[in-house]
């Protein structure tokens, strides 16, 4: 038979003492970790900011990509569609094709004054 010797009263209270002391040091350590869930320079509203900026560089990347595609097909259509190169030089250059008349619309002296003297 084996009997176990008595450790005695110091030891049952130095072994709370120290079962105390680890429970305050894992609630601080709790503590802390939760402070710094919610604070500091890499907190969760820095998290949710970063995130949000996150999406909105990928709406805007996607825009830029879409924009991209429909300037490429301009590039195209310029290089390759002499009635889009027609089209062109007509609206910002003001040319015309032999025989065509070509009509321009004066605005009315008289209406120009009249809006100018009006308040």
């Amino acid at each position: 038979m084996i009997i176990k010797q008595n450790r005695g009263r110091q030891w049952l209270e130095w072994r709370q003492r120290v079962l105390i002391v680890v429970q305050v040091i894992g609630a601080g350590g709790c503590v802390w970790l939760f402070a710094s869930l919610f604070s500091g320079e890499m907190g969760l509203s820095r998290y949710l900011s970063m995130r949000d900026h996150a999406k909105t560089l990928e709406q805007e990347l996607s825009a830029l990509r879409r924009e991209n595609a429909a300037l490429q097909r301009d590039i195209t259509r310029l290089q390759h569609d002499p009635a889009k190169i027609e089209q062109l030089a007509r609206e910002q250059l003001g040319y015309v094709r032999k025989g065509e008349t070509v009509y321009q619309l004066a605005p009315d002296p008289e209406k120009k004054m009249e809006s100018f003297s009006k308040p």
